[in-house]
């Protein structure tokens, strides 16, 4: 059965807008959970433009499901990742010049140093995900690298300005996922979705997670966060496994 992990970004986001103490992801963390969240997603960047240190800190002492981390394959963030010990690591593309993940990692001629930068993690008991486009070179190259999971790129459907557009991107994505199961990997989805974009994938099987973030916080700023995330968390559990 699909859950929905909650990204906490957007509120780190807003409390460094007045580098100040509130609003809290840590407490948003907790909101989050009580609303059904099955596990909480944070993206330590380079430049800590959102998430800190300390917050990542703070979560895994204190998130009672899972505690997933989004980072750029990087010395530094290997070595935090080793310390902080998250359920799991998902490899992210990263720029600094963009205002969000604009797509999927390219692996492609990447398999041999990412399978090498991954063996402490996975030594470590953590497990590891890949977040690429629904493309079946990349997802190929996710299984040579040796990843349990790749989350597929939701960002060009949830864009998708047509009908047509979003259909084809829809098409591509639940043919990667089939392709990924094929060789056996678990796929969680992410990126740009929302409370009406997210229904198409009801009668989509093999999806594991749902990491839905600032559709949710959007949400919250009218109904409460632990509400967002209780009508979000209600939608998915209605779709077929």
């Amino acid at each position: 059965m699909p859950v929905l992990v909650v990204n906490v970004d957007h509120v780190a986001t807003l409390r460094q807008a007045r580098m100040g103490r509130e609003p809290d992801p840590v407490t948003a963390a907790h909101l989050a959970e009580l609303g059904g969240a099955h596990g909480i997603i944070v993206h330590l960047r380079e430049d800590r433009r959102h998430i800190q240190d300390r917050d990542l800190a703070l979560l895994k002492e204190t998130v009672q499901t899972n505690l997933h981390l989004e980072m750029a394959a990087t010395a530094e963030m290997h070595a935090i990742a080793l310390n902080t010990r998250p359920h799991m690591v998902c490899l992210v593309p990263e720029k600094r010049e963009e205002l969000t993940t604009e797509g999927g990692l390219n692996l492609v001629g990447r398999e041999q140093d990412l399978r090498a930068y991954l063996a402490d993690i996975h030594a470590a008991g953590i497990i590891s995900s890949l977040f690429i486009d629904a493309d079946p070179e990349q997802i190929h190259a996710a299984k040579a690298i040796g990843a349990e999971y790749i989350e597929i790129h939701t960002g060009h459907y949830a864009d998708a300005l047509t009908r047509e557009e979003r259909m084809k991107e829809l098409r591509k994505i639940r043919e990667g996922i089939g392709i990924a199961q094929d060789i056996g990997l678990q796929v969680n989805l992410g990126h740009g979705l929302n409370y009406t974009n997210v229904l198409p994938f009801a009668q989509t099987p093999g999806i594991r997670e749902y990491s839905i973030g600032h559709s949710i916080m959007a949400r919250a700023i009218h109904v409460g966060l632990r509400q967002a995330v209780q009508e979000m968390a209600d939608i998915i559990r209605t779709f077929v496994p």
